[in-house]
């Protein structure tokens, strides 16, 4: 096969897998000791772990709430075209006035008082005396309460000389669906640097079918800061099942036993780490840890020493960056997850490229 036609069939494999992630991605994003997530936001339920991360009732009735906004929206903007400027607002020539309305560039009166002749205040109406006495009551400084002056203000005006009424912010809504295309887009990313470091030995077909996996589980950590059981310890069975079956293959060029070697050292040395600071190491780094051993012990210890400094070397720069632009302390728990993939994803590509 080609260069050219295998970084084109790891293309179209990368985005086709990642375009799958987003309903897994979104389940699995359920806090630390909750069930993973089977309905929707809106509580429709949701099956299956493939596939966008909504459900298709709310794909389907969003879509029919934008083309119904759009066809009402065409409607009111044809008819305020077609409309005579008398028909938008301003009376015709000619017309009467209509009864009870006040004459154009004079302001109606206010309701519940009457109007004076001569441009005197106006008086108020009988009934009206006890709603003002009420509101000079209840004030403490004996004047009308805001309420009830800026009763019959249009809504969002605010009268000259009085404060800005202070509404509440709106609650922060729920965090965002992950989206397929930039999954698709990584996805296909890293499966074609892997295709062009690994060319054509058998253990391509592995890395291919892992990546998405830590793709997945990088998306998880960062948005719940967890890594899940049924992610982290499948993928250490079977990346050295699949390991196993590439060292039958001709042309490969790592060795299985140091990939399960790797494997027990990277897994146990992340476990001592647990044991000495569990504040500092999570117990689904350890499981992560696994994997990512059997994937670097294949192409030898020099591999999995690097990605394992990889990994230590970009968490370290971004939480000193977290803490310089103070948008952290120096206790704030950051997801190592993501460090971790990143690092062996590093290691595994310089591995496969000199192997």
């Amino acid at each position: 096969m080609s260069t050219g036609l295998l970084i084109a069939v790891a293309a179209l494999w990368g985005a086709t897998a990642g375009a799958l992630l987003p309903r897994a991605a979104y389940r699995f994003s359920a806090p630390t000791g909750e069930p993973w997530h089977d309905t929707c936001p809106e509580g429709h339920p949701v099956r299956g772990w493939v596939g966008r991360a909504g459900c298709a009732r709310c794909a389907r009735s969003g879509q029919g709430e934008r083309s119904e906004r759009g066809t009402r929206s065409g409607q009111g903007a044809r008819s305020g075209r077609g409309a005579p400027r008398s028909e938008r607002g301003a009376p015709a020539e000619g017309s009467a006035p209509v009864e009870g309305s006040a004459p154009a560039g004079e302001r109606a009166p206010a309701e519940g008082s009457a109007p004076v002749a001569g441009g005197a205040p106006a008086a108020p109406v009988p009934g009206s005396a006890g709603r003002s006495h009420r509101a000079e009551a209840g004030s403490p400084t004996g004047t009308s309460d805001h309420t009830e002056a800026t009763s019959h203000t249009a809504p969002g005006h605010v009268p000259p000389g009085e404060p800005a009424p202070n509404h509440p912010s709106p609650a922060p809504g729920p965090s965002p669906l992950p989206h397929p295309l930039p999954l698709a887009l990584v996805t296909a990313l890293l499966c074609v640097l892997l295709a062009v470091a690994t060319g054509t030995r058998p253990e391509l077909g592995v890395w291919l079918v892992l990546a998405p996996f830590g793709v997945l589980l990088t998306v998880v950590d960062l948005r719940v800061q967890r890594l899940p059981d049924p992610l982290t310890l499948p993928l250490a069975g079977a990346a050295l099942a699949l390991l196993g079956g590439a060292a039958l293959l001709p042309e490969h060029a790592g060795e299985w036993l140091t990939a399960l070697y790797g494997a027990l050292a990277l897994g146990l040395a992340f476990f001592v780490l647990f044991l000495i600071n569990p504040g500092g190491m999570g117990f689904g780094d350890v499981k992560l840890a696994l994997g990512l051993g059997a994937v670097l012990g294949w192409y030898g210890w020099p591999t999995l020493m690097l990605g394992t400094f990889a990994a230590f070397l970009l968490g370290a720069v971004y939480g000193v960056a977290l803490v310089v632009t103070r948008r952290a302390g120096r206790k704030t728990a950051i997801a190592f997850g993501p460090f971790l993939l990143a690092g062996a994803f590093l290691a595994l590509l310089t591995g496969a490229y000199t192997a």
